[in-house]
């Protein structure tokens, strides 16, 4: 099995806290399409026919696109691809885009999996990530999504924001656990370098919330979808009834997939290889055959390293048995030396061979991935 991740560039403004390549220019969106679908028939044989499990439109914000776009682009794919019957199609989109008859038309479309940026159900944290949508969007978005017909609905949250109070993210859960939703993915605010909340940060305009109050943020998190049902299986994504996202869980389990547009990756097992991050030059050169991508060959460290940082995150594990048979014994080793500390002060959870990150190791991860990797 395999999947196909499509990266649309184009945003209608800029949030404060993003890093993935984007642009607010969407003039050259006709010609961005048609490279795109030429895209799609030039690399129909990477995944060397291996049915497609998974489709997910990513951005960028992808409820950019009209209907004609979006059946176009899955047209194509259609053409060139096998695909399962049952495959997970998941659409990115912002609550503002999703009114009754846009959502009409990505059902029509085969949409089957909602992934909504909602980010915050307070008008006052939105206004100051610039978010463009209000809370009531937010919530409507949600509801008419469930009535159209697509009831696989993932909500993006944000905690750790500057001066973010503890009552109003738990304000936050207490709605989003109200509404029909499946599953949540829930980030810590990351002050990536070239964004504006980071140049905000540099010059003491905003303050990093204290690790006391990110902390309670994220045990309050945990609890609380624990209480309502939902199972934390990988770090940050949290599923009722076993909704995984199974586009997503394919990269935690290593399995291959194509990325096309503009700044999209590709996976195929040994090599991994990214398009270019500028609209202009991915179009450029598609239409007159230059190179738009690098490439690297993972070495055994890389691949090693690859299982250890995808795995461990997840419910399922690192797995000594699967580190000995794939990466050999030395490696093997390697990492329980390494993990020994963890376990002794209840960070990491053993058995059957298996390491998974426990309660308490799951808010520390970085410190305990960068350990057990070989640099």
């Amino acid at each position: 099995m395999s999947g196909i991740y499509i990266h649309i560039p184009f945003c209608r403004q800029k949030c404060y806290y993003c890093d993935f390549y984007k642009t607010v220019n969407t003039s050259q969106r006709v010609e961005f399409l048609s490279a795109l679908k030429k895209e799609i028939i030039q690399r129909k044989n990477y995944l060397e026919n291996k049915p497609l499990e998974t489709i997910y439109f990513g951005g960028g914000t992808p409820s950019v696109l009209k209907e004609n776009e979006i059946n176009e682009i899955l047209s194509f794919i259609h053409q060139e691809f096998q695909i399962n019957s049952n495959v997970e199609i998941t659409f990115e989109a912002n609550p503002d885009d999703l009114t009754f008859s846009y959502l009409k038309s990505l059902y029509r479309a085969g949409i089957n999996r909602l992934s909504i940026g909602i980010q915050s159900f307070q008008n006052e944290y939105l206004k100051k990530m610039n978010r463009r949508h209000n809370a009531n969007q937010a919530i409507l978005s949600v509801e008419n999504a469930n009535e159209v017909g697509i009831n696989n609905i993932s909500v993006d949250l944000i905690y750790g924001l500057p001066n973010l109070k503890n009552e109003d993210w738990f304000a936050s859960l207490k709605q989003v656990f109200q509404l029909p939703v499946h599953h949540i993915s829930a980030y810590h605010l990351t002050y990536h370098e070239g964004t504006t909340f980071h140049k905000w940060l540099k010059n003491g305009t905003l303050k990093e919330l204290t690790e006391t109050d990110s902390f309670a943020q994220f045990n309050g998190l945990v609890d609380m979808a624990q209480k309502n049902g939902f199972q934390q299986y990988e770090i940050s994504n949290f599923a009722k009834n076993e909704m995984y996202s199974k586009h997503n869980t394919s990269y935690w389990m290593g399995k291959n997939y194509l990325g096309l547009g503009s700044s999209a990756h590709s996976f195929n097992g040994t090599t991994r290889r990214w398009n270019i991050s500028n609209v202009e030059s991915y179009i450029k050169g598609i239409e007159n055959s230059q190179s738009y991508f690098e490439e690297e060959t993972l070495s055994e460290n890389e691949k090693y390293n690859e299982y250890i940082l995808t795995r461990i995150r997840t419910i399922w594990g690192v797995s000594l048995d699967y580190i000995q048979i794939n990466f050999g014994k030395e490696k093997m080793v390697y990492f329980q030396n390494n993990i020994a500390k963890y376990k002794s002060s209840n960070l990491v959870n053993h058995k059957n061979r298996i390491f998974t990150l426990s309660a308490k190791g799951l808010f520390v991860s970085d410190k305990i991935m960068t350990d057990l990797m070989i640099i």
